[in-house]
């Protein structure tokens, strides 16, 4: 997972990108310049192989930030630390009902499974939408849309057998329609966590819930890396399932041994890298490990989307 020292907290530019007859030269070129790989796919920065089988296949790390930047617009940051995307086999990244997986890893260390309350995760909601309007005002008045959490698309729940914690959220960005699903997987390991981040839009919420499972099983630490290869005297998060939640919303949420993390959110075809909840919500999960509050990112009070982001990635008709 990338790795910065700020907190992103804007939106790309509400307007969706003109319809056009097909994918431009560019995208053809991009397209051509893609060949995913079934199979088993080692992943040694995390210490983890996926065993993905016929029904998925995997673009590497500089395939994939390629299909994030200039396939789907998202700003280059957002690509940092990517360690590849999974799609189904026989779609692309250009086709209109896709889903893509975008895989990361990071280093929380070990993060205890005790199991949370649904009561912990009702608040975290009404946290994570605390300052929300006075954000959005702030975002329009900088040429940003509007970001509005709309809500669980599939409450956090938590596989003990697996150590996988999955969820999923509802995000609306200004006008633009369908609203954007980001279906967050989560597998647990002994030193830290492998996320695999489906995204893709609301209208494919039962299908991507039925595949999310299946996603995630395809993802396993390799012997010594594995969550029950904990030792005592490992070293550990300081936070639990609800604080990995919020992190997975986008926040600021924890400085151990020099590690800034910062846990990106990615959005499909044109709508590029948000953090939900922004400050506000940053520094809920900055008190839930007992740091101090951050101030709000230099480029959000002065700057705009133009000074800042590429060009939307085309939309296909």
């Amino acid at each position: 997972m990338a790795v910065l020292a700020a907190v992103l907290a804007g939106a790309a530019n509400a307007q969706p990108p003109a319809p056009s007859d097909g994918p431009s030269p560019e995208m053809k070129a991009l397209l051509a310049q893609l060949h995913p790989k079934t199979g088993r796919i080692g992943l040694p920065t995390a210490k983890a192989t996926l065993t993905l089988g016929p029904n998925y296949e995997f673009l590497d790390a500089t395939q994939a930030r390629k299909v994030l930047t200039e396939g789907w617009g998202n700003p280059p940051e957002a690509s940092e630390g990517v360690l590849g995307m999974i799609f189904p086999v026989g779609k692309t990244f250009l086709d209109d009902d896709v889903w893509g997986a975008v895989v990361t890893y990071e280093e929380t260390f070990y993060v205890s499974d005790d199991e949370a309350k649904p009561s912990d995760y009702d608040k975290l909601l009404t946290d994570m939408r605390s300052g929300e309007d006075a954000e959005n005002e702030t975002r329009k008045k900088n040429g940003f849309t509007s970001v509005h959490l709309v809500g669980w698309a599939q409450p956090p729940s938590y596989d003990r057998t697996r150590h996988d914690l999955i969820w999923a959220r509802d995000i609306q960005f200004g006008g633009v329609q369908p609203d954007t699903l980001n279906y967050d997987t989560r597998h647990l390991g002994r030193r830290g966590v492998l996320s695999l981040n489906i995204v893709s839009s609301m209208p494919q919420l039962a299908e991507i819930r039925a595949e999310a499972p299946k996603l995630a099983a395809t993802a396993e630490f390799d012997a010594g890396a594995r969550y029950a290869d904990h030792e005592k005297d490992d070293k550990v998060a300081g936070y639990g399932l609800v604080g990995l939640v919020a992190a997975g919303a986008g926040l600021l949420v924890a400085k151990k041994a020099g590690l800034v993390a910062l846990i990106l959110l990615f959005a499909k075809k044109g709508i590029a890298l948000i953090a939900i909840g922004g400050v506000a919500v940053a520094n809920w999960a900055r008190r839930l490990i007992g740091k101090k509050p951050v101030k709000s990112p230099a480029w959000l009070e002065g700057q705009r989307a133009d000074d800042e982001l590429p060009p939307p990635g085309p939309t296909v008709t």
